[in-house]
């Protein structure tokens, strides 16, 4: 049986944080993120001066602070949770 989708509860989180974020810390209307859902992932995009992309995929696993994390990679046009960024764990609680 597959896992089971982000409730809404979490997805209204989840648009709040982005939103707080995107004001504080970006706080230049151009360039926002933006967040979409599909059953249990949640997909985080990029806009700049209009042109969106793909950033990130996060699945939910049912805790809101550890969700499975998968960087886009142009390359291959694909999510890869493999790939990874030489930073630090960072939490939604952070952003």
């Amino acid at each position: 049986m597959g896992k089971a989708a982000i409730p809404d509860e979490v997805k209204k989180k989840v648009l709040n944080i982005v939103e707080r974020f995107n004001k504080e810390v970006i706080n230049y209307p151009a360039c926002y993120y933006i967040a979409r859902f599909r059953g249990r992932y949640l997909y985080l995009d990029r806009s700049d001066y209009g042109i969106v992309g793909p950033i990130c995929r996060l699945e939910w696993t049912g805790e809101m602070d550890d969700w499975d994390f998968a960087i886009y990679r142009y390359s291959d046009e694909r999510y890869d949770p493999e790939e990874w960024l030489s930073l630090e764990r960072s939490t939604w609680t952070g952003l």
